[in-house]
């Protein structure tokens, strides 16, 4: 994985309820995540689904590069 791309997490925190929300989406067969691609999770309290964008590339200066 390259520097400008952050790792992908396997828990997030749910916007909604604060809960913990788990990755869904299951790792590239071929290689890391690479920016652009999404990446869904699901809340383990409040079921929302999150899909987030992996950050970096050349989208990072106009959305930054945090999750």
């Amino acid at each position: 994985m390259s520097d400008d791309v952050p790792s992908v997490p396997e828990v997030i925190d749910c916007i909604d309820c604060g809960g913990r929300a788990h990755r869904i989406s299951f790792p590239p067969e071929e290689g890391d995540w690479e920016p652009g691609e999404v990446v869904a999770y699901r809340c383990e309290d409040c079921l929302d689904r999150w899909d987030l964008v992996v950050p970096g590339g050349d989208e990072a200066d106009t959305h930054g590069t945090d999750w």
